[in-house]
């Protein structure tokens, strides 16, 4: 079993940055894409960003130029550079690995992102 943490979020003004880090803990996370999720108060949970177990990487178009995905498998981490805040940002951040369509495990807490105007 894998436990995921999230952290990193807060309170921020549009046009500021977050860095994001997620931790896991009980198995080796490097064999495994892994993506980042977010979810907006009323919305739908949805993955924003992705890095292969090769470190490749797939940005959603609605954050390309703005966040970047890495990882370090050393740390058993993956990170979300979030630049250029805007305020539809505004969500609970996830990760988790991909499997198919959905996420591989148990979801973790996330961790608030708020962008204020």
């Amino acid at each position: 079993q894998v436990q995921l943490v999230e952290s990193g979020g807060g309170l921020v003004q549009a046009g500021g940055s977050l860095r994001l880090s997620c931790v896991g803990s009980g198995s080796t996370l490097r064999f495994d894409d892994m993506g980042w999720y977010r979810q907006a108060p009323g919305r739908e949970r949805y993955l924003v960003a992705r890095i292969t177990r090769g470190g490749n990487t797939d940005i959603d178009g609605s954050v390309t130029g703005r966040f970047t995905i890495s990882r370090d498998n050393a740390k058993n981490a993956v990170y979300l550079q979030m630049d250029k805040l805007k305020t539809e940002d505004t969500a609970v951040y996830y990760c988790n690995a991909i499997q198919g369509w959905g996420p591989k495990y148990s979801w973790g807490q996330g961790t608030q992102v708020t962008v204020s105007s």
